[in-house]
């Protein structure tokens, strides 16, 4: 019995004193970010991050523009920028060198065609920036095709009575 009492005892202790390790290693990491901060590097700075282009009918194809300054030190390049699914398309200044306090421009386009309900996307930018990563969000609450939505719940039903 004592036997049972012990091992989720240890088990406790091991835990308790392994996080504090990780909380060592966190501050560590803080200040190194920190003392990184200070070389030449390229700062995205966007007006927005995330576009709601709100209720909008299947079918629709609606654009949005994520403005941008690069607000470092060193030229921004945008090596690359990929939506979340074939839907998103963004546009961007592919490989072009960006001064710092000068501004760009990123549209990005979504075509809601088969996509009922809430959708949201990301796009990922490739960049060099610190991080190497910027996202850029969207999302659309697309109103069902009252004609596209019975094809869906036909099949949908087909699909069951198949499994049946």
């Amino acid at each position: 019995m004592k036997r049972f009492i012990y091992i989720p005892l240890a088990l406790l202790v091991f835990v308790l004193s392994s996080c504090q390790g990780n909380t060592e290693k966190k501050k560590n990491i803080t200040s190194t970010k920190t003392e990184v901060s200070n070389d030449n590097s390229s700062v995205m700075s966007f007006e927005k991050v995330v576009h709601d282009f709100g209720s909008i009918k299947e079918g629709e194809i609606v654009e949005t523009v994520f403005n941008f300054t690069n607000s470092g030190t060193a030229d921004l390049i945008i090596l690359d920028a990929r939506g979340s699914c074939g839907c998103t398309i963004p546009e961007y200044p592919k490989n072009e060198p960006i001064a710092p306090g000068e501004t760009g421009v990123i549209r990005v386009s979504f075509d809601s065609s088969n996509k009922p309900n809430m959708q949201q996307k990301a796009v990922t930018l490739t960049t060099n920036t610190k991080s190497g990563r910027e996202i850029l969000r969207i999302q659309a609450m697309v109103q069902p095709d009252p004609v596209r939505q019975q094809q869906r719940d036909r099949a949908a039903a087909a699909r069951r009575q198949q499994n049946n």
